[in-house]
């Protein structure tokens, strides 16, 4: 009956986690808010799915798993930097420089300024 219970609970939050996302996707304004939706809440839905499927075949049918943790892993290293690279080509797509904010490194916004070339003798 734990068991049941603790797998059910796994399954309840990540269809949670799922159903937020989801919504936020729809319902946030431009894209860089709707990109935070798919990249945590519907990530972390995934994960609770994932990690439901880890416990049922770990305590009803005696058996580790680990295609699921390879799953887990994957989509969890993944998903930040699909992430990255949609706000950087947001950013590169439809902004100017001067909307910026200034940044206080040497070398300014990587989608815009060029770094110095370390191979310079000048």
């Amino acid at each position: 009956m734990f068991v049941e219970v603790l797998i059910s609970f796994f399954l309840v939050l990540a269809g949670v986690f799922g159903l937020v996302g989801s919504f936020g996707l729809i319902k946030l304004r431009d894209s860089m808010q709707r990109l935070h939706a798919p990249t945590k809440a519907t990530t972390l839905g995934v994960g609770g799915v994932l990690i439901a499927s880890m416990l049922y075949f770990l305590l009803v049918k005696g058996q580790l798993s680990f295609h699921e943790l390879l799953i887990t892993l994957f989509l969890f290293i993944t998903a930040p930097v699909a992430a990255h690279f949609v706000a950087k080509a947001y950013i590169q797509a439809s902004m100017k420089p001067k909307d910026l904010p200034k940044c206080d490194g040497p070398y300014g916004w990587a989608v815009f300024d060029d770094p110095p070339n370390a191979f310079d003798q000048d």
